[in-house]
């Protein structure tokens, strides 16, 4: 099939497809004679598995290292959950921050009056830089 049929079956886009291939996620496709990408069943197997890793937030470093554990017959789970639970915690973190994020913003927001007069608490907060 060609890279839009691989496309429209993974759900990557065709140019998401060509990136994947030039960083190394995707094994180098057969080509025709006029150069154009062939794919099968299995480049889009791939696709699918890049696009859901990609869907749960894993970086692309940790996606390569998932490819390789999940074409690898011998592998150890606990390698697979490795990654995962480190995925988990820098999830966790990144929300903690956002939280915090939020929470400060709706506390700037509360305290403006939102109106024509010039004195912004926003502003004032985001110029604050003795925190």
């Amino acid at each position: 099939m060609n890279i839009g049929e691989a496309a429209a079956r993974s759900g990557v886009s065709a140019k998401m497809a060509r990136h994947y291939e030039s960083l190394g996620l995707l094994p180098q496709v057969a080509r025709t004679d006029a150069g154009y990408r062939q794919y099968g069943e299995r480049e889009v197997h791939t696709l699918r598995f890049i696009r859901r890793a990609r869907d749960l937030g894993f970086s692309m470093a940790e996606i390569t290292d998932l490819l390789a554990l999940w074409q690898k017959p011998d592998r150890a789970s606990g390698d697979v959950k490795r990654i995962a639970e480190a995925h988990i915690a820098d999830l966790d973190r990144r929300i903690a921050e956002m939280t915090a994020m939020k929470r400060t913003l709706a506390q700037l927001a509360r305290c403006c009056h939102g109106d024509g007069r010039p004195d912004c608490p926003i502003l004032d907060g985001l110029a604050d830089t003795a925190r």
